[in-house]
């Protein structure tokens, strides 16, 4: 074993720095799970303390109780695998780039659903699950909006459905 830390091998040792902000950007990304749905959180794989902690924090109030809160979060934090919370809240911001594309395959067809009746043929030959009556309803109160420069409820409806319905497909 002494030949093997000879050989230079050996791991660089941590400086104390450079742990102490370690252990800050897992108390950073532990405060950031409090904005995230408590739906989402319950939905990571986080220990039962964790998950204890962090729905008592939310309930907190006082400042100084919910900063002293989230130090224990940090603490709790060093026994969890960071990279699933962290992929967790990348993809809640939209910044991953699976939320992007999807986000962008949703615009689209909501796009050409609007454009071209073809296009809902396809949509549901697609999707077999989707109700063609209350799609065909939103995209002609789609067009009714845009022809007349209305607020755009019945496309975001639209956009609603699409996306449910390719979350079930997935």
């Amino acid at each position: 074993m002494q030949e093997d830390l000879a050989d230079g091998d050996a791991p660089e040792p941590i400086s104390k720095s450079q742990h102490k902000r370690d252990m800050a950007a897992l108390r950073d990304l532990g405060a950031s799970l409090l904005d995230l749905p408590q739906a989402r959180v319950d939905a990571l794989p986080l220990s039962e303390k964790l998950a204890g902690a962090l729905r008592d924090a939310r309930r907190i109030t006082s400042h100084e109780a919910r900063r002293r809160q989230v130090q224990y979060i940090g603490k709790l934090m060093r026994e969890q695998d960071p990279a699933p919370i962290r992929a967790a809240l990348a993809e809640a911001a939209g910044q991953s780039a699976a939320a992007r594309a999807r986000q962008k395959r949703l615009e689209q067809w909501r796009e050409r659903l609007v454009r071209d009746d073809a296009a809902l043929t396809e949509f549901a030959g697609e999707h077999p699950a989707a109700d063609v009556q209350v799609l065909r309803t939103l995209i002609r109160n789609a067009r009714r909006e845009i022809a007349g420069a209305h607020p755009p409820r019945a496309q975001r409806e639209l956009f609603r459905v699409v996306r449910e319905l390719l979350a079930a497909a997935t």
